[in-house]
């Protein structure tokens, strides 16, 4: 057993009103500047939808993700040599078009517009090209509050053994809101397809970044991220993606996303797990056992034989601390009603979701959705059961059915509590939960304070290796971490002798 702990995270959906201030705060703090216009670290999609990147859930398109061949984990868009081959012609590497052309618009002709019988408009511009745009044809949040035709939502990955035609109908619509960033995951694609070798897992907070010195802009991440939550810097000629905040994280704050989030639909925690069963959590033959697999592979942050073998492992006190309190543990393994985003890919993914109640009321009232013990049928609510379980659980409904119903129970127990003054033990029997732990589960979902949300102890800086080396070597910069793009070792390793001067150098005034 070998103990590692990551900063895990849970968003629950119940509770997100799409309000989309993770993005915009995300956004302006890390990609706003050229060469990341198009990029979002963190995106609201509403579901059902193909979502952004365009179909990034289609993996039989994009080939992302890990696969299962011969009882060995392998890369879905091939091994080594495979990769080499396509190095220069990557045929899984999504188009500008697949996310959006980054667009502004001419605010300042609103002011500067000579005087005229029509109102001045502002029309947009590509920050890509400079020119004029006649037509928007996508964007980001391009489907909206189930924006566009049902026709093309349809094509959701996620409707795989639902009846979907009757779900285009206005009376059957449903619709939910799908934050998302980059998972940083136990098993990365991304970290095995990169053929520099740039991409690591920190050992002591689990986040995923990339180094930009070693980058070399291959952009085979990109294509084996199943989540395509990697980004190609068109300025720097590097890879971006998601950094989970990480100096925020050393210093005990939350992420800038979940700081700001109008819904506290964000929770960030410990979590302990066994780092040599990876592999073989990852490995599973079925993938409805993928899940189950997972929760497996976490280590419980009460137990004296997995509190020893962190210490030894080198775990510091404080992080044991914090994940014997950490809200991530609760929900996922003592609660079990968080989830992970598309277990099949394989990839252990670390950022969790609770999904969501559908509306009930009215219709339980009406007697079209049957009722068990004063609770509604899961099985009959808007949301299919089976679209909720192949997001989150490769397809087992068992696990979300019980979730939903456990967070019935919680509301119809606390409201027998609150506005009757009667507790009653039987609803949350009937889940496989005490009264203790509906009310433990109160707090933390609705009545959660910061503290109780976000349980992140402080990095420990003063175990890294060499900190004399590191002492004034990266300064200020613009979200380009360390790097202002130029790499100082060449692609044999050794270091750069001298600048190159490109053609345009002497018009843009930069050397390369």
């Amino acid at each position: 057993m070998k103990v590692r702990a990551q900063i895990g995270k849970v968003l629950n959906l119940d509770k997100c009103i799409g309000c989309h201030t993770c993005s915009v705060t995300c956004k302006n703090v890390w990609t706003s500047r050229e060469g990341m216009e198009y990029a979002w670290f963190n995106n609201v999609e509403t579901k059902p939808g193909i979502g952004y990147p365009k179909d990034w859930e289609n993996q039989k398109r994009w080939n992302g993700g890990w696969d299962v061949k011969g009882g060995r984990l392998k890369p879905r868009m091939g091994g080594k040599w495979r990769l080499l081959s396509k190095i220069f012609a990557n045929p899984d590497l999504p188009e500008i078009d697949d996310y959006y052309e980054p667009f502004t618009f001419d605010y300042s002709h609103l002011q500067e517009a000579k005087e005229s019988k029509a109102f001045p408009t502002a029309r947009p511009r590509s920050l890509i090209t400079g020119k004029r745009m006649e037509k928007i044809n996508w964007g980001p949040n391009w489907e909206e509050i189930l924006g566009g035709e049902f026709s093309k939502r349809s094509k959701d990955y996620n409707f795989e053994g639902v009846q979907k035609e009757i779900y285009g109908q206005f009376e059957n619509t449903f619709m939910m809101y799908l934050p998302r960033l980059c998972e940083h995951c136990l098993n990365p694609t991304c970290v095995a397809a990169c053929p520099s070798g740039s991409i690591y897992k920190r050992e002591e907070d689990g986040i995923v970044l990339i180094d930009q010195e070693k980058c070399r802009g291959w952009r085979m991440c990109v294509s084996g991220c199943p989540y395509k939550k990697i980004y190609y810097n068109w300025k720097s000629g590097k890879s971006e993606k998601c950094i989970f905040c990480y100096p925020r994280i050393e210093a005990g704050q939350p992420t800038v996303c979940s700081e700001t989030c109008v819904g506290r639909i964000r929770y960030l925690g410990v979590m302990l797990y066994d780092a040599d069963r990876i592999e073989e959590a990852a490995s599973a033959e079925n993938v409805e056992d993928l899940y189950q697999a997972q929760l497996d592979i976490f280590l419980d942050p009460n137990d004296p034989a997995v509190i020893e073998q962190a210490r030894k492992d080198g775990v510091p006190e404080n992080w044991l601390e914090s994940a014997r309190r950490s809200p991530i543990w609760k929900m996922a393994m003592e609660w079990k009603i968080a989830f992970p985003l598309h277990p099949e890919y394989r990839t252990l993914p670390m950022v969790w979701y609770v999904p969501p109640l559908s509306p009930i009321s009215s219709a339980a009232n009406a007697g079209q959705i049957s009722v068990n013990n004063n609770m509604p049928d899961v099985r009959s609510l808007r949301i299919p059961l089976k679209y909720l379980a192949n997001l989150l659980t490769a397809g087992d409904e068992e696990p979300i059915a019980l979730c939903l119903e456990r967070m019935l129970a919680m509301r119809g127990y606390m409201r027998s509590k609150t506005v009757e003054g009667v507790i009653d033990e039987s609803i949350a029997t009937a889940v496989g939960l005490t009264g203790s732990q509906i009310e433990n589960m109160y707090h933390v979902m609705a009545i959660a304070n910061y503290e109780d949300r976000f349980v992140i102890p402080t990095g420990h800086r003063e175990d890294a290796e060499d900190m004399f080396e590191e002492r004034g070597d990266c300064g200020f910069s613009f979200g380009n971490g360390c790097s202002s793009g130029e790499t100082k070792t060449n692609i044999f390793g050794g270091p750069t002798r001298k600048k190159l001067q490109t053609p345009t150098s002497h018009i843009t005034g930069e050397m390369f």
